[in-house]
């Protein structure tokens, strides 16, 4: 396997899953440096890695994974009455209002309801990592669909839109509270803000190395739709590079709620294995009443940037291969979390290295339906 030789252990009768980490390393033209993290009824049951430059401990970008982090802070504040979903945005932030931003509601808002994927003009690299900047800017912006009418990926603002909800209802950052409330309390190597004393344990995303034949496909496939372009950042010149925006310093500094948090496959599956279950003497995050409604179909129908269908809870993405009641959300380079309150599985996967196509990777269906499969037997 070169350099895509595969670490770690996996608890008895789930060597299932080290068989499908193992074919899918093996099977890579370029290290992966992924990790694959697999918590079940709270007990960590695989804990694997391949590459040349990781290993268990590495922390680096996870992009979007970052949004189930965010969202399970306000899931939290919802749970104990500080936030009230059906409640509007502007209760909470009066200038977030014209263009019909007034009437919509924070349920709306964590659904990509809002239609403010960006702001006209785009940000720089600074102005992405800064989420205190992007709600001030966004909080003006007239929308680009109607509040409330649609939905599409509000790809590196919903967690700035989100975070500021929380700060003015709670005097704190979405990233403080997820530090004192969440991160700390559980010991989790997935970071809003990474302290200077984890810097020597961060390594950087790595670009996407498409074989011939990707590459042509990538070619082939024609212009990015212009909605998904504003999303994305790229309408702006020159547009912005996901690689670049995930090592840059002021991301790391800041943990932008939206794409810019650092972890690893251990921490993901952990932040999802408190979500759902017992971790040591303490409880579960959620009430299983509260998993449910942000596990649960916001707004059926056709995501207007992607085209995918039946996209989002609150906060968190589908997750169909899984079940009704699971949550999670992936990243752009191909990691992938969630959670399954059924099987009590939390799952956590990283990629440094960007996979083709970029998004949740096409492994993870794999992995996922060895560690459901394991799990269901049991």
């Amino acid at each position: 396997m070169g350099g895509n030789g595969v670490n770690g252990t996996v608890a008895a009768g789930w060597e299932r899953v080290r068989e499908e980490f193992e074919a899918f390393a093996a099977a890579e033209p370029h290290s992966p440096e992924a990790q694959l993290a697999v918590h079940h009824r709270g007990r960590r049951v695989v804990d694997l890695w391949a590459g040349e430059d990781t290993d268990a401990d590495t922390l680096s970008g996870v992009f979007s994974i970052t949004k189930g982090a965010a969202h399970l802070v306000v899931a939290l504040l919802v749970q104990d009455g500080t936030l009230e979903l059906d409640r509007p945005v502007s209760a909470y932030w009066p200038e977030f209002t014209g263009y019909g931003k007034e009437r919509l509601t924070l349920r709306q808002l964590i659904s990509h309801q809002s239609g403010l994927i960006n702001v006209d003009e785009g940000f720089d690299y600074e102005e992405i990592a800064d989420d205190a900047l992007i709600a001030a800017r966004l909080a003006g912006q007239k929308p680009y669909w109607e509040p409330g009418t649609a939905y599409g990926y509000h790809a590196f603002v919903i967690g700035a839109l989100t975070g500021e909800v929380v700060r003015r209802a709670t005097g704190m950052s979405i990233q403080e509270v997820y530090e004192e409330r969440i991160r700390a309390p559980y010991g989790l190597d997935l970071y809003m803000g990474l302290p200077a004393s984890q810097e020597g344990r961060w390594k950087p995303v790595l670009e996407m190395l498409p074989t011939p034949e990707q590459a042509a496909a990538q070619a082939a496939a024609g212009p990015v739709p212009e909605l998904l372009a504003v999303a994305f950042n790229w309408h702006r010149e020159p547009p912005m590079d996901l690689v670049t925006h995930a090592n840059h310093p002021r991301t790391r500094e800041l943990g932008p709620a939206s794409a810019g948090g650092i972890g690893s496959a251990r921490g993901v599956a952990g932040l999802y294995a408190a979500a759902i279950g017992e971790v040591g003497s303490r409880a579960a995050l959620l009430k299983p009443e509260t998993a449910t409604e942000f596990a649960r179909l916001q707004m059926p129908g056709q995501e207007v940037l992607t085209g995918e269908w039946d996209h989002f809870g609150l906060g968190f993405e589908q997750q169909h291969a899984v079940g009704p009641l699971a949550f999670g959300h992936c990243g752009a380079a191909g990691g992938q979390g969630f959670a399954d309150p059924v099987t009590g599985i939390a799952y956590g996967y990283t990629r440094r290295r960007f996979g083709f196509p970029g998004g949740i990777a096409p492994e993870n269906g794999r992995l996922t339906a060895a560690v459901l499969e394991v799990a269901r037997g049991l």
